[in-house]
């Protein structure tokens, strides 16, 4: 790495970045403060669920101790003893998934600051659009909820339920700054629509090609922000007018409209091609739409080499599901409400981790990009001092 990771506790992280008192406002909106003192009350419930998706996969009463185990050197231990499986269990019951929706959304929000590399084009802080799934536990109360996707081989279903996902990040630091979840019939456009309440005046938002149509363009511009799309190989647009950089300006209707019987969506497009890296003597072609429609201001070449920072979202996801979470790991709660709370669960740790890369790199005065996840999240988890103040009152 660039720059070297402050040696941070594993729960220190989750504190520095989500404060007790913060959390405390957040159970408390929620409605879930204890009416009498438990051995496990919900604060402690909330960095408990958060230490999980920290160690996955490792199991509850490992993590617990790894958690307390700062209290003992610190002299700190007092009376206080771990719980049994089952009341953890309870904890998590009693908890829920809403806090942890809340505590996400308290603090979501863009990270990287004006000037770190990367993370502006031309003024336009850059953002993207991806989604993704996740295997949960097969429930029959999972399976209702969230559903089970079809297959092609063997009998015609996966193996797993699975939740839906579609997240917002800030391209340049990887920081997810929202996130809608659902079954996974739950269409990505639809959840994605969602997202516009986090879009906002001076940013360009990167997307795939399964995203485009124009209810869900017109949804996004309407916020102020830009967009750079790309368009499916059997989409048809129209040149109007041909520009000087080579792109031109077309027009998209909502599927089902006749040409003219609506106002239409005017657009910008550029084509290129890649060289396929796999296949030698092979390039993939591209097309992209956006609202910048001043080429002179916003040139085409700019557009072609930013829109590979798309991929950065599906790095992000990566990051989450492969290293964090572990690769091919499921998530073990039975219940909808449980596999809700392990998905927020993960999302606020990721974005802990980001944060706390993205101070680092601007500290260095680096590109987020020359820090390595895995080496923080290895960092974090070598360092597991418990906060004292998490276990007071």
């Amino acid at each position: 790495m660039a720059g070297s990771v402050p040696e941070l506790s594993g729960l220190g992280v989750l504190t520095w970045m989500y404060p007790p008192g913060l959390v405390d406002r957040v159970v408390a909106a929620c409605g879930r403060t204890e009416q009498r003192t438990r051995l496990l009350p919900a604060r402690l419930t909330v960095y408990f669920v958060l230490a999980l998706a920290l160690f996955s996969p490792a199991p509850y009463l490992e993590v617990l101790r790894q958690l307390t185990e700062g209290l003992r050197g610190m002299g700190l231990w007092g009376s206080w003893r771990l719980p049994v499986k089952s009341s953890l269990f309870r904890a998590r019951d009693r908890l829920g998934s809403q806090p942890l929706r809340m505590l996400f959304a308290a603090t979501a929000g863009p990270v990287g600051p004006v000037g770190m590399p990367g993370v502006f084009w031309r003024g336009l802080r850059l953002m993207a659009v991806d989604g993704t799934c996740w295997d949960v536990a097969d429930t029959a109360v999972n399976e209702a909820a969230f559903g089970r996707p079809g297959t092609t081989r063997g009998q015609g279903r996966a193996a797993f339920p699975q939740v839906r996902m579609v997240a917002l990040a800030e391209s340049g630091t990887h920081a997810l700054c929202d996130a809608e979840i659902a079954g996974c019939r739950v269409g990505e456009t639809v959840l994605a629509g969602r997202l516009t309440r986090s879009v906002a005046p001076g940013m360009l938002v990167l997307a795939d090609r399964e995203f485009l149509g124009v209810p869900l363009w017109q949804a996004f511009t309407a916020t102020g922000a830009h967009l750079l799309w790309r368009v499916p190989a059997n989409r048809i647009l129209e040149v109007e007018q041909v520009l000087a950089d080579g792109s031109w300006l077309s027009r998209m209707y909502a599927a089902g409209d006749r040409p003219g019987r609506r106002r239409p969506t005017r657009v910008r497009v550029l084509a290129y091609h890649l060289d396929d890296p796999g296949r030698p003597g092979r390039q993939e072609g591209y097309r992209l739409v956006t609202d910048l429609l001043d080429s002179t201001a916003y040139p085409a070449a700019e557009l072609a080499v930013l829109y590979t920072q798309r991929w950065e979202e599906e790095t992000t996801l990566a990051e989450i599901k492969r290293y964090q979470r572990g690769a091919g790991v499921v998530l073990a709660s039975k219940t909808p409400e449980g596999v809700r709370q392990q998905v927020w669960a993960h999302l606020l740790v990721h974005r802990a981790l980001r944060a706390l890369m993205c101070q680092t790199a601007r500290s260095a005065g680096v590109d987020c990009d020359r820090l390595s996840f895995t080496d923080t999240l290895r960092a974090v988890r070598r360092s597991v001092t418990a906060a004292a103040g998490v276990f007071s009152p």
